[in-house]
């Protein structure tokens, strides 16, 4: 399916960063160890490179990590691209300074719950998680995501979710996202800013 969407010409979600990563700058400090997670074409991974941080990314779509690769070359910076399964990404332990996974809502509540731990483990003591997505409201607006509301989240699911991690920042809001034509539109959106204990 992802290959299919990814095929067309062009950058399916364009190529600037989602706005959560550029409201949340100060999170990207130069010379973090950063994972991209479901990366698509490249575009958030790119910005984080061009930040300075030291950035590994993974997709499943071989078109979008070709797509990425092409990217990070016009954008003269250097990103780690898999092609890789977000079920089957080895999520090794305390590996990262910070990971960030940006509108991953095409799977459901059981294989969701196996990507936070594994998001939660490969995260370094002190780490920084980064989460952007769809409130089950944005079936309502129809401007990007599945049409799944139980693979959306809610600031009570994500609250107990993480309920291991010190929240940082945790909220439910709309938004006009302009994002390529995946993403356009009135969007009701939630972010999450979490760390790992030391």
């Amino acid at each position: 399916m992802w290959n299919e969407r990814y095929s067309r010409p062009g950058y399916l979600f364009g190529t600037e960063p989602a706005q959560f990563l550029r409201d949340h700058s100060e999170y990207l400090k130069p010379e973090l160890k950063a994972l991209a997670v479901a990366d698509g074409e490249g575009r958030n991974s790119v910005y984080m490179a061009d930040q300075g941080l030291d950035v590994t990314a993974m997709d499943a779509s071989h078109i979008a990590v070709e797509k990425a690769r092409a990217l990070a070359m016009a954008s003269k910076v250097v990103v780690n691209f898999n092609e890789a399964d977000i079920t089957d990404w080895k999520w090794d332990e305390a590996q990262f300074d910070l990971v960030v996974a940006i509108f991953i809502q095409f799977v459901g509540p059981k294989q969701r719950d196996e990507i936070f731990a594994g998001m939660k483990r490969t995260l370094k003591p002190s780490g920084i998680l980064m989460l952007h997505g769809y409130t089950p409201k944005q079936l309502e607006f129809g401007t990007g995501g599945p049409p799944n509301a139980e693979n959306m989240y809610t600031v009570d699911m994500l609250r107990r979710s993480f309920a291991d991690f010190d929240v940082l920042d945790l909220r439910e809001y709309e938004r006009d996202v302009d994002e390529g034509e995946g993403h356009s539109g009135r969007s009701a959106l939630i972010d999450l800013i979490a760390k790992k204990p030391e």
